[in-house]
């Protein structure tokens, strides 16, 4: 494995975990699905100049209907689960907690769907890896369970199977499509499931200032297309569950960004779950 492909791993989580800064910068001016509608499109239209640029390979019809709802679950139905729940009063953490399930629910699906065999030592990882990550929450939870309902607890479950499910989808059924048009598909189809629940249960009203332009401008050059494009290179060329297991260094990742730039203190409890989850995935991604 040469050095470019070894840096891809810790490039994604540090990419993926600025999301949630990105959205912390965001929510305040606008509503969540007409905000992710307007992200996925814009990302769609830059792919759409990539293809023309670059002279991309086409997908076939049936191939395209694939990536669109592999999209529709990755993109769509993840982030809208974990924003509607957030704004409706789940704590922060709580959510980030049960979004730390996709990679045990990944590799499960991956078992039944793909055949791909978990060994032991890789269901271990993920069961440490979520032990610490539930360290690296904790601290975080207080008392603030007041926005914790059946509902909000279900849309944050359900977010954790939809990109659990779009990822594996992404790998049975367009894995050896075309990287940037099989991608501008899946915005496709997050764009129309965004806009359709925008226009359902939003009044798309918005604040446009510095902040909600710098979080736009980042979420979709660095997340939707840098960190996703690493994202399905590693779906490509890796087991579902040693990809998944990567999603466990996410909130502490985040945590300590969110420490540098907005102040958040970071526990030594909490640092040792950082050290923990490392594990976990080490143990999670070996050959």
């Amino acid at each position: 494995m040469n050095r470019a492909v070894r840096l891809i791993p810790p490039l994604f989580v540090l990419l993926w975990a600025t999301g949630f800064i990105g959205a912390r910068y965001a929510m305040p001016w606008a509503e969540p699905l007409t905000f992710l509608a307007a992200r996925f499109a814009l990302a769609a239209g830059i792919l759409s100049l990539l293809i023309v640029a670059f002279r991309a390979k086409s997908l076939t019809a049936k191939q395209a209907m694939h990536a669109a709802f592999a999209g529709a679950l990755i993109h769509g139905a993840y982030l809208a689960g974990v924003f509607w729940a957030i704004r409706n009063g789940m704590p922060a953490g709580l959510s980030a907690l049960i979004i730390g399930l996709q990679p045990l629910i990944t590799a499960v699906m991956a078992g039944w769907t793909l055949g791909e065999k978990v060994m032991p030592r890789h269901w271990a990882g993920l069961a440490v890896g979520f032990v610490g990550i539930f360290i690296v929450l904790a601290p975080k939870f207080g008392d603030a369970m007041g926005g914790v309902t059946p509902i909000t607890f279900a849309a944050c479950v359900a977010a954790a199977i939809a990109i659990s499910a779009g990822t594996i989808w992404q790998k049975k059924f367009v894995g050896s499509a075309d990287l940037v048009t099989a991608t501008l598909w899946q915005y496709v189809g997050a764009t129309a499931l965004m806009a359709v629940g925008s226009l359902a249960f939003e009044t798309r009203t918005y604040t446009l200032n510095g902040e909600l332009i710098f979080a736009m401008a980042w979420l979709v050059l660095v997340l939707s297309i840098g960190a996703i494009f690493l994202l399905m290179t590693m779906i490509r060329q890796g087991e579902m569950a040693k990809v998944a297991s990567l999603f466990y260094l996410v909130p502490a990742v985040t945590a300590v960004i969110a420490w540098g730039l907005f102040g958040e203190t970071l526990s030594p409890v909490q640092l040792v779950g950082m050290i923990i989850t490392t594990v976990g995935v080490g143990l999670a991604t070996r050959a």
